[in-house]
């Protein structure tokens, strides 16, 4: 659900803060209540919470007037098409490494990811740390909630990066926000590792 929404919410597109704000309340309500979930499974209101969310972040409204990314998507397709890994936990893996690799198209952007939805205090002196900082809270995040977050952690390594690279990239770049093509991939997912 998170990864279907950031997605979308990494945009180059101005002007579109009534679906910043949506993207950043969903991603909000499904951090406050996928832990309750876990930790509860029959907690109803927290289930309540987070189906409602995943309706919110797959049916297409939170990408209305933006144009939305996926490159994530298509170098995770790589990795689960190879790997014995869910699409899920492979974009746990990608996405950090991802926001780390394309940040300064937009820093803009990624303070405002950092501070709306994880609370991160503005840091006039350092924009870049600010930044790191709402990128790790991601990543924490999804591990505390089961996920791996490494290539390491899931059990791959190196052998197969470049293929990986090369086949997501075949058909041309990858993504809106920043165009990734074999070597940008091949750097994400060794950042990955």
């Amino acid at each position: 659900m998170m990864a279907h929404i950031l997605e979308r919410y990494f945009t180059t597109e101005p002007n579109v803060d009534l679906t910043d704000r949506l993207c950043e309340a969903t991603l909000k309500c499904i951090i406050r209540n996928a832990p309750k979930a876990l930790k509860e499974p029959n907690n109803y209101d927290a289930r309540a919470e987070i189906m409602w969310s995943g309706t919110i972040a797959h049916n297409g409204i939170l990408g209305t007037g933006r144009i939305s990314d996926w490159a994530t998507h298509g170098i995770e397709h790589e990795l689960s098409g190879i790997y014995d890994i869910t699409h899920g936990a492979g974009l746990a893996i990608i996405f950090p490494a991802w926001m780390k690799y394309v940040y300064q198209v937009v820093p803009e952007r990624f303070m405002q990811y950092a501070y709306r939805v994880w609370d991160v205090a503005p840091d006039f002196f350092s924009k870049t740390n600010m930044i790191h900082e709402g990128i790790a809270r991601t990543k924490q995040f999804f591990s505390e909630i089961g996920m791996p977050v490494s290539l390491t952690e899931a059990g791959i390594d190196a052998s197969r990066l470049e293929e990986m690279a090369q086949k997501c990239t075949e058909h041309g770049p990858l993504g809106s926000f920043m165009p990734l093509h074999k070597q940008d991939v091949l750097k994400i997912l060794q950042t990955a590792l």
